[in-house]
Formats: C-alpha cells, structure tokens, sequence
C-alpha cells in the first residue's frame, strides 16, 4: 500500500507540473483566450478545459480502471475504489486577468478519504504535495502548519460560497479582526488551503467547496500538522463540504467563530 501511494504521489506530481506547463502557455497568450461565465465572479476559459482534458489522459493511460471526477468534464467511473479528483486551474478568475495566483489541483482519493493531494503553482515553481502518513512537502522540503497561539499572529484565509449566503462571511470577517486577527483572499482556495499547510497563514476556512478544490490541500494541511475538520467521504466526492482548516493551537477558535459566522449545517 505504502509503496503505491509513493508512487501515486510521484506520478501526480510530474502531472501536475505537466499540467502546469500547458497552463502557462495559454496564461501567456490571454488575448486569445476564450473566456466564458458559469455563474457570479464564476468563470471558465479553454485553459481550464485542455488542461483537464490533459490530466485525465494521462491517468486514464497509467491508472485506467481508477475513477475520475474533474471540473469541467462528466465524471468517469472506476473499479478499483480509488477516484482522481482534479481542478485544472483553481483560480480561473485570477488567470484570465493575468494575475499569476493560480495552481493546478490533483487529488487522489480511496474510498472517498483523500490519500494523495498536489498542489502546483506554475507561476512561482512552487509545488505543494501530500500523502497520507507521509507528511506535506514543498518542493521536496518538509513543511509545517502554523504553531501560532492566537489569531491575532497572523492572518486566515477565507473563501467565498456561491453555495453559501455572503453575509455570512462578511460576518466572519468581522468577528475574526474584532479578535485582532485579519483576513486574506487571493481568490484561489486551494492555494490557500495550501499556505495554510506551510504556516504562511494560520488556516483557511470556506462555507462550501466542491471537492475537486479542498481535498488536495485538506490532506496538505493534516499531513502538516494542522487540524481539519473531517469530510463526509460518503458524500464529499458529489456534495463537496464546510472547509474549516488552522494550525492546531487555533483551529478550535477559529471553529467556533466559524459556527457562529456559518450557523449549523
């Protein structure tokens, strides 16, 4: 099992760098770039499209009888229990203005628990990878999730719903500076969800995200040493879920705030 998941991860970071190649050739050619909206500040662009097509080519070619469910395209199913789960460019909305904060997102999951997650951001050579009871790395290095004490030592991460009402997280917000914290969005969950895993925030918290954009860095942020609050693996892969990650000493802080702030499900 051990010796698989090792080279699950290996094959999904190669991929995902792959991936992120062909993503930067279309990130440097954006006034040709044929963009269209899905939904509010929703967008998604050929890039998206090629890319996964790209990533589920390649796992279909190495893992054919594996599960695939991505984005952009129809879910493919599988026979082996385990399901590849990919957002080829989170952070679509930053892409297609030329703002170079957005990654490519595999994720490998075994009946419906995360066992492997790849974060690569193709615009600074930085890639984040996970496996489960193997630690988070960054670019080979191992990386920690924040030891901080209060909120106040730094800044979290927050998403925005359009599954969820926007009061709440303007609720939040304001909850979470009143404790002498403050916020930070970069319009990329998963590249948060990342930060969060290498302590460069204190954690990251979202009313809803799809799958494809939370189990990757979910799994990054656990195999830091961080605390996460656990998916439904029965449901996460089709209903996405809540995303309430920190680093240990101020997860059960930031939870509370976000139960107030989110209501109960």
């Amino acid at each position: 099992m051990t010796q698989d998941l090792d080279q699950r991860t290996q094959f999904t970071i190669d991929l995902a760098r792959r991936a992120g190649e062909l993503g930067m050739k279309y990130f440097r050619d954006l006034e040709n770039l044929t963009i269209e909206s899905k939904g509010h500040q929703d967008l998604v662009s050929d890039a998206d499209r090629e890319v996964e097509l790209f990533v589920r080519a390649a796992i279909a070619e190495a893992y054919p009888d594996d599960g695939i469910v991505g984005e952009e395209h129809a879910p493919a199913a599988g026979s082996t229990g385990y399901v590849w789960v990919i957002d080829p460019i989170d952070g679509t909305a930053n892409f297609v203005r030329g703002i170079p904060a957005w990654c490519v997102v595999i994720a490998c999951a075994k009946d419906g628990g995360t066992v492997v997650g790849v974060i690569h951001e193709p615009s600074t050579g930085e890639t984040f990878h996970g496996r489960l009871g193997g630690g988070a790395f960054l670019n080979g290095r191992p990386i920690k999730a924040s030891n901080a004490a209060s909120l106040s030592e730094g800044s979290v991460g927050t998403g925005i719903s359009n599954r969820a009402e926007t009061q709440n997280v303007v609720t939040l917000i304001g909850m979470l500076m009143a404790e002498g914290g403050m916020f930070y969005r970069n319009a990329s969950g998963a590249l948060m969800l990342a930060y969060a895993a290498s302590g460069r925030l204190l954690g990251y918290v979202e009313e809803h995200m799809n799958a494809w954009d939370c189990l990757a860095g979910m799994l990054l942020v656990e195999e830091a040493g961080g605390t996460v609050q656990k998916a439904d693996p029965a449901t996460v892969l089709a209903d996405g879920t809540k995303v309430i990650t920190g680093g240990k000493h101020v997860f059960l802080k930031l939870s509370s705030l976000c139960e107030q702030a989110f209501g109960q499900p």
